[in-house]
């Protein structure tokens, strides 16, 4: 079993007149870890990873490698030309690094066998532990459970960010043993981490990140009432932070809060007026204040 447990922040990019916010990144990223998070994860989607050039993704994760210990360090890798994410492999694993974590193929929707060869060729060429992230509502390709669970016993894929939305899937997972399971929907982290999941990959968990590791800890030690009850109290905040198209509201979030500037790159657009008056009701902005 790996050792990847606890609360992971998939970090977003600062952007300020278009470029990346390096100085926002590293006040952020000091932030988080000040808080306590586990690990963070560098160009996952919430990072908007898609919409940065190779030069710029490596730059943040350098960047992020300046403050935080490698150990807690994980870089995105995606694409759907395989010989090209090889290589942007070999680039990313002249680093040290916690792990890459690896969503299947997206637009060209893969046979299940192929979606295996793709896993398995990826875990034969990386130095580095990888994670498998199963979110087919972006990739548009459904891992079924035989191949999933054929995929987790290579030695090299040691845990799954579980935003597959199948419970029978997320089950057979945590019965197999095979790999960590590290939940990727923020609002089944009470109930996944009560089942057995390591811990959690959640983009929620940029704001009040203190609460979210409370959380963890709390269902570690058993303290299932407690956990109840804190879980219940950052309900409100992860729904609202995924009314819209992450990573538009984390970002308007953590501009209330006075650490980074509130700008996505196109073709995201920020958050509704609406998203922004709700989550100043949740006193976030008055939250950033008090800590002033």
């Amino acid at each position: 079993m790996s050792s990847f447990q606890g609360i992971w922040v998939p970090v977003v990019t600062p952007f300020h007149q278009g470029q990346v916010d390096f100085v926002g990144l590293r006040r952020l990223v000091g932030h988080l870890l000040n808080a306590g998070v586990h690990g963070l994860v560098v160009c996952g989607t919430t990072g908007e990873a898609a919409a940065l050039s190779q030069a710029e993704q490596l730059a943040v994760l350098d960047a992020v490698l300046e403050l935080a210990p490698a150990e807690q360090v994980v870089m995105g890798l995606a694409g759907n030309h395989l010989a090209d994410l090889l290589g942007r492999l070999d680039e990313i694993q002249q680093r040290s690094l916690a792990a890459v974590l690896v969503p299947a193929p997206y637009y060209i929707r893969p046979s299940q066998a192929a979606l295996e060869s793709f896993f398995n060729t990826v875990a034969e060429r990386s130095r580095l532990p990888v994670i498998l992230y199963d979110i087919p509502y972006r990739t548009g390709a459904t891992l079924a459970c035989e191949t999933l669970l054929n995929i987790t016993r290579h030695e090299r894929i040691v845990a799954v960010k579980d935003c597959g939305g199948n419970p029978a899937n997320t089950l057979a997972l945590l019965a197999s043993g095979n790999a960590a399971v590290l939940v990727g929907e923020d609002a089944q982290i009470f109930p996944a981490l009560c089942l057995g999941a390591q811990g959690a990959i959640a983009a929620a968990a940029h704001i009040h990140p203190e609460q979210f590791v409370a959380l963890y800890e709390q269902v570690q030690s058993q303290q299932w009432l407690a956990a109840r009850a804190t879980f219940f109290s950052l309900l409100p905040l992860i729904q609202t932070l995924f009314s819209e198209p992450n990573p538009a509201p984390v970002k308007t979030a953590l501009a209330l809060q006075g650490l980074i500037a509130d700008e996505l790159r196109a073709p995201l657009l920020g958050s509704s007026d609406g998203v922004r008056e709700l989550l100043l009701g949740l006193g976030l902005a008055r939250a950033r204040a008090a800590q002033a």
